[in-house]
């Protein structure tokens, strides 16, 4: 078994204090070129790696950011944690992927963050309770709910306007004649799925369109089910509108089962433009979140409050922009 190598060990390789091994590694501590360089030469000869969780303990802040989610069988957050991770790496922290069983952050989710010291948080697909939140101000952690909003409004959030896309697409069905739809949601208390809802279907109500809602999960799985429960009404819509691209590919499939053609007996549109809604066996018509807009405001505002917190709470909403493809 491998000896660990500590600090005194380089210290001692580099005769210097065990002191100077650590202002070494800490970022900002005075300490000499000469002597930076015989530590950093001793550590490399021992294979020294300083211990990040000891040093966070001593600092109360490590260079990690917590990353909570719920959805990881979803493709759309798979890729934003690849992006996050990459892009956080670049400016020197490491993720720590908090995978929670339920809709809402559980205290244990928040003590595992809290007891690694992170630097902040991005909550993905979770929603909060208000006095969970409370304990990452208390600590001065900044938190950014992502392609989330809180009710409450205290914390910031950063997402796509789902109001408005959704609009969009409700009249876009309209004006491909449409004249009876279906919606299909997802987790009904999300503030993305109450959006999504709102917009598309204040459009049809002006209209004085007919519509049925039916609420599902999020998953492939979801959307397919629901599609065949439709369809066991005997009431083909002429279109369907489904919050997220993944249900709607379980929903294409449930359609094709059943012989029925997209986009000629029904038009089916999806909501976050996924990597697998453009593969030629779906290329569904979808409205594209702008992942790489809202991923840089939300490392913008997290680094920024690293660096001086002040608690700052907004809500920033950004346009997506519509993809047409074969299934409409």
């Amino acid at each position: 078994m491998r000896e660990t190598v500590t600090a005194k060990d380089v210290a001692k390789l580099a005769g210097v204090s065990q002191s100077s091994v650590s202002r070494v590694y800490f970022e900002g501590a005075s300490v000499s070129e000469k002597t930076k360089k015989r530590v950093l030469e001793a550590a490399e000869e021992l294979g020294y790696r300083p211990n990040v969780y000891a040093r966070s303990l001593i600092t109360n802040q490590s260079n990690i950011i917590g990353l909570v989610m719920k959805g990881v069988q979803n493709p759309f957050y798979a890729q934003v944690l690849k992006r996050f991770s990459s892009i956080f790496k670049q400016h020197g922290y490491s993720i720590l992927f908090v995978y929670t069983n339920n809709d809402e952050i559980q205290k244990e989710d928040v003590e595992t963050l809290l007891n690694y010291n992170v630097a902040g948080v991005v909550v993905t697909d979770a929603t909060m309770s208000f006095s969970v939140g409370e304990e990452f101000k208390k600590n001065h952690i900044p938190l950014v709910f992502f392609n989330r909003k809180l009710g409450t409004g205290e914390f910031h959030s950063v997402c796509c306007n789902n109001l408005s896309a959704s609009r969009w697409i409700a009249q876009y069905l309209l004006s491909k004649g449409a004249s009876e739809l279906v919606l299909i949601t997802g987790d009904e208390h999300t503030s993305t799925s109450i959006e999504r809802e709102k917009g598309f279907c204040e459009v049809l109500d002006q209209q004085r369109i007919a519509y049925r809602k039916y609420n599902s999960d999020y998953t492939y799985e979801g959307g397919y089910q629901t599609a065949m429960t439709v369809l066991e009404e005997k009431q083909l819509p002429a279109a369907f509108f489904v919050a997220n691209d993944i249900m709607a590919l379980g929903v294409i499939d449930a359609l094709r089962k059943n012989d029925i053609r997209i986009p000629q007996d029904t038009k089916v549109v999806g909501f976050d433009n996924i990597e697998m809604a453009s593969w030629p066996a779906y290329e569904l018509t979808t409205w594209e979140q702008p992942i790489e807009e809202m991923i840089e405001e939300t490392v913008n505002y997290l680094l920024a409050e690293i660096m001086s917190y002040t608690g700052l709470a907004q809500i920033i909403e950004v346009d997506g922009k519509f993809v047409e493809r074969k299934t409409t």
